[in-house]
């Protein structure tokens, strides 16, 4: 394992596959690695020649100065973690001034309206930020293809649209949410909630199977009063928003259609100031 600080080393490095026609997989990350991201990893060393992983800390995707603040970062423990894999893995674990070069700020985009919808709505300028630094990352890298987890699966749609927007030559590829033995899915934020909230986190993902189990059976106004209720009772979780949505255009509805898939998507405070999102198929 090779780790560059600065992209034209990266670059540099890199050319040497690409002249004997060897493919690239790429893995964005912020860090603080767990086993989602390990399973992104995994899959992109079976499916290509070598792996470069990104460890960066995306200032323009915060709009909360706090919680760019408080996002875990370890370098030395995220390359323990990576060495763990076997395969010809590259490191990038760029500064700001390295991916950005002379401003630190976001390009303005327009992703057909998936970025107004949930996040976007709660979280402004954030889609902006994700989609000039996956744009600047897939520029600098250039890999065959690309993983992303669906957890974040707005942002896996709109990569997708940023990509097909820009005629990026990469494939996209999502790969399936992780969970925690309690069903909380893997994110570097768990490491922020206390042991008593983290063990009980699991009750976000349950109250999604009930949502799930019920999707058939009532209607999405019953379904979303139920989340409701069922946060109310919960002392040390906060509900954001619960949203049953279209999963390709993810605009909120409120029914069913026959031919159409849909997800549930929520957003939750936990242990006060710990954001997590979570979402399952519900078709």
């Amino acid at each position: 394992m090779i780790v560059f600080h600065h992209q034209n080393d990266l670059k540099d490095h890199l050319l040497s596959y690409r002249s004997s026609n060897k493919s690239i997989g790429f893995v964005p990350t912020m860090g603080a690695l767990h086993k989602g991201h390990l399973s992104l990893m995994k899959k992109a060393l079976q499916e290509n020649d070598i792996l470069v992983v990104s460890i960066f800390v995306n200032p323009t995707q915060f709009n909360n100065v706090d919680d760019l603040e408080k996002y875990p970062r370890d370098l030395d423990s995220d390359r323990n973690t990576i060495a763990s894999l076997q395969g010809e893995i590259v490191v990038y674990a760029p500064a700001p001034e390295d991916v950005y070069e002379d401003k630190v700020i976001s390009e303005v985009f327009s992703f057909d309206g998936l970025e107004n919808q949930m996040e976007g709505r709660f979280r402004p300028g954030h889609f902006d930020g994700v989609g000039t630094i996956v744009k600047k990352l897939l520029q600098i890298v250039s890999p065959n293809k690309a993983y992303f987890g669906e957890k974040d699966y707005q942002q896996l749609l709109i990569v997708k649209k940023m990509v097909a927007i820009e005629q990026l030559p990469v494939v996209i590829v999502g790969c399936p949410i992780l969970r925690e033995e309690n069903g909380l899915a893997m994110s570097s934020r768990n490491e922020r909630l206390s042991l008593k909230v983290r063990q009980k986190s699991g009750f976000i993902y349950k109250t999604l199977l009930d949502v799930q189990a019920c999707f058939t059976s009532k209607s999405f106004k019953e379904i979303s009063t139920y989340v409701e209720k069922m946060f109310e009772q919960q002392e040390d979780f906060k509900l954001e928003y619960f949203s049953i949505t279209d999963a390709d255009t993810l605009e909120a509805v409120e029914s069913a259609e026959d031919n159409k898939k849909y997800r549930a998507f929520i957003a939750v405070y936990a242990d006060g100031d710990v954001r997590l999102i979570d979402n399952i198929a519900l078709n």
